[in-house]
């Protein structure tokens, strides 16, 4: 298991990590299996995505913004309610095939470590078997 330390620097963004996910998985020595991307915490996401077109990422932090805002009445009494919702539909964990020592990705896919309440400091964690 590989943990990664992601530095993120606005309220949300969307990092790509697919180097970090490769570098955990040419470490590990696994030619033919999974590789799991995990971020624990209940304000941050991991997804797989377009990483050719940078529009994409600020098109989906602008929709989930759209029907996520910040401020909407929430209970939560930290602020950042929105952050924990978006997390939930984004989701914690991604799951991705490993063959001949290398991701199986589509040809614009790449994967993307999303802050919802930063500027923070994060964990990925990567488990390759």
């Amino acid at each position: 298991m590989k943990k990664f330390t992601v530095h993120t620097s606005r309220r949300e963004e969307m990092i790509d990590v697919t180097a970090l996910v490769r570098q955990a998985v040419s470490e590990s020595g696994v030619a033919s299996g999974l590789a799991v991307c995990f971020v624990p915490h209940t304000t941050a996401a991991v997804t797989i995505n377009e990483n050719a077109d940078p529009d994409v990422k600020r098109d989906i932090i602008y929709k989930l913004n759209k029907d996520i805002p910040q401020q909407e009445g929430y209970l939560h009494g930290e602020g950042n309610s929105d952050a924990h919702l978006k997390t939930s539909l984004v989701g914690s964990s991604e799951t991705i095939l490993v063959d001949a020592g290398r991701l199986v990705l589509g040809r614009w896919q790449g994967v993307y470590f999303c802050e919802f309440d930063g500027p923070r400091s994060r964990q990925l964690i990567v488990k390759v078997s």
